[in-house]
C-alpha cells in the first residue's frame, strides 16, 4: 500500500473556503447589498438628498462615495474569490490579481452617521462598513494561511508511515 504525496497534501484554507457554503453566503450577502445600494442611491436616496441643507448634503455626497468604494472593492475581492471557487482561475492566479485590490477604508471614527443624514443612508454605511470589516479580516486571514501553506515543508508522516507499512510485509 502506498500513500501518495497528492493525497496526503493539506489542502490549502483559501481553496477550502471559497467552494464552502460560508462563502457563497458572504458573497449573496456582499451582492446583495451592492445591488441595494445601487438602487437606493440611484432613486429614493437621490430624492433625500435634494432636500437636505448644505451641510447635510455635503456630508451625504461624501459618505454615499466612500460607501460605494468600499463596495466596489468588496465587489472585485468577491468576484475574484468566486472564480477560484468555479476553477475560472488558481489560487495563484488570484494572490496576482488580488495585489491590484486594495481593501482600504476609514476607520469606524470616520463614518458619518449625522441625524441629518437620511436613515436609510445611516443603515447601508453601517451595514456596508461592517460587511467590509469581515471581508478584510477574512483576506489578513486567507493571505496568512498562504504564507504558513507555502513554507511549510512537506509532512513526513504520511511517507514514513508507507515505509513502516512496506517494511512489515
Amino acid at each position: 500500500m502506498s500513500i501518495s504525496r497528492e493525497a496526503t497534501a493539506p489542502i490549502p484554507f483559501g481553496l477550502h473556503f471559497v467552494a464552502s457554503e460560508q462563502f457563497r453566503r458572504l458573497f449573496r450577502e456582499g451582492m446583495g447589498l451592492i445591488e441595494e445600494t445601487a438602487a437606493y442611491l440611484e432613486g429614493r436616496g437621490r430624492e433625500e438628498a435634494r432636500v437636505l441643507r448644505r451641510q447635510a448634503a455635503l456630508a451625504y455626497a461624501t459618505e454615499s462615495m466612500r460607501l460605494t468604494t468600499r463596495l466596489m472593492q468588496m465587489a472585485s475581492w468577491l468576484l475574484l474569490h468566486r472564480a477560484v471557487a468555479d476553477g475560472e482561475i488558481t489560487m495563484r492566479e488570484a494572490r496576482s490579481e488580488k495585489a491590484k485590490i486594495r481593501l482600504t477604508a476609514s476607520a469606524p471614527a470616520d463614518i458619518v452617521t449625522d441625524d441629518a443624514l437620511p436613515a436609510k443612508l445611516c443603515d447601508l454605511l453601517s451595514r456596508g462598513h461592517r460587511l467590509f470589516t469581515r471581508i478584510k479580516h477574512l483576506d489578513e486571514v486567507l493571505a496568512a494561511c498562504e504564507n504558513v501553506d507555502e513554507k511549510q515543508p512537506p509532512v513526513p508522516v504520511p511517507s514514513q508511515a508507507a515505509r513502516l507499512h512496506s517494511m512489515l510485509l
